[in-house]
């Protein structure tokens, strides 16, 4: 009898994943899809249907933190006037989880994006650094502001918002 019923634990895995993102949503080469859907072992901060956040495994930062979409966003250059909510969101999880983490200094940190070609991963990522006055030479340098390689989420938002409808 039992034979007959569908087999319920596999339909179970794949619906009460609580990560689980549609199939034409995903990449599975990509590191952040597959860290998203915990495929990696690493710890998730923040979790919701459409943002995670998790630690930067190289930090900058004492509190380095990567702020992605859950679904596979491309990179800045990828997005147009449509994400400016979807942006400014990933800026309020990054504030979230800084104060869940005691930073509350919020005028020593930095949000930002790298802009392509200087992304070494191509799914959509905010990195989220505090405080700013601890970060090391290097550091300064990767995520300097005003660089050809590095722009702020409120410069992002800016050049979002002048934009078209759609690219």
């Amino acid at each position: 009898m039992a034979e007959d019923q569908p087999s319920p634990p596999v339909q179970a895995s794949h619906t009460t994943k609580t990560n689980s993102v549609p199939a034409e949503e995903y990449d599975k080469k990509c590191i952040f899809c597959r860290v998203v859907n915990n495929e990696m072992g690493t710890e998730l901060l923040h979790s919701d249907g459409d943002i995670s956040c998790f630690k930067d495994i190289k930090p900058g930062a004492p509190h380095h933190y990567l702020v992605v979409p859950t679904k596979h966003i491309g990179n800045c250059k990828s997005l147009n006037k449509e994400h400016v909510p979807l942006v400014k969101q990933m800026v309020d999880v990054g504030k979230d989880v800084l104060q869940k983490n005691n930073v509350t200094d919020l005028t020593d940190v930095r949000f930002g994006f790298h802009w392509p070609p200087f992304c070494s991963v191509t799914h959509l990522h905010l990195h989220v650094l505090a405080p700013v006055s601890q970060m090391g030479f290097m550091s300064r340098l990767i995520y300097r502001l005003n660089s050809y390689w590095f722009v702020t989420a409120d410069q992002l938002i800016e050049l979002l918002s002048s934009k078209g409808e759609t690219n």
